[in-house]
């Protein structure tokens, strides 16, 4: 049986993904960082919206697509530098993903949308948009949180999770208290949250 659309562009965006050298480890496999990232993305997207549509699955997927070809020193090291390139690796990341689309025959409105949907343009009033927004902040504290907090101080990691909690949605903000923290961890999220 002949693949779908969208089990071809999902294919394709692992298969950019597939091509990240930087590596993350997981059982003391290394896999491919922004392949690992974005099948986590999937996920915890379907976990935490079984309804997802197509183009919210592929925004998820491709939400990092080749985000190591643009590194973070190659902008100023401040809070300016960080936003623009946070803007251009999104506008890097709808590019490719439209490209795999329209390759795949994906009609241009349905790849506006996957683009607006990475792009996370209208957080608060996309429905859509809201829940990737909340499935990335998910997919941070799951997977990533602890590690990040080990190599800051309480009140970095207090500050990001409160810039975090401001992202999400009520349902984000119940499955995010549903995780499975340390005990540490858990004092620092109730502390941001309070």
């Amino acid at each position: 049986m002949k693949p779908t659309r969208f089990e071809t562009a999902i294919a394709l965006i692992d298969k950019k993904n597939a091509e990240d050298t930087n590596t993350y480890q997981v059982s003391g496999l290394d896999y491919p960082k922004e392949l690992l990232y974005s099948q986590r993305m999937s996920r915890k997207l379907l976990q935490f919206n079984p309804d997802a549509s197509k183009a919210l699955q592929i925004a998820a997927r491709a939400q990092h697509i080749c985000r190591w070809k643009i590194a973070r020193d190659e902008y100023p090291m401040d809070r300016v530098g960080y936003l623009k390139w946070r803007e251009t690796l999104k506008k890097m990341h709808a590019e490719i993903t439209a490209e795999i689309l329209t390759q795949v025959g994906y009609d241009a409105q349905f790849v506006d949308r996957v683009s607006l949907l990475i792009n996370k343009k209208l957080i608060k009033k996309n429905e859509e948009t809201q829940i990737l927004e909340d499935t990335v902040c998910l997919v941070f504290l799951d997977y990533y949180f602890e590690e990040f907090a080990a190599k800051h101080d309480d009140e970095k990691i207090i500050d990001i999770l409160k810039k975090t909690w401001v992202k999400m949605s009520d349902k984000g903000h119940e499955a995010a208290l549903k995780l499975p923290y340390s005990d540490k961890s858990l004092a620092l999220v109730k502390q941001a949250i309070s």
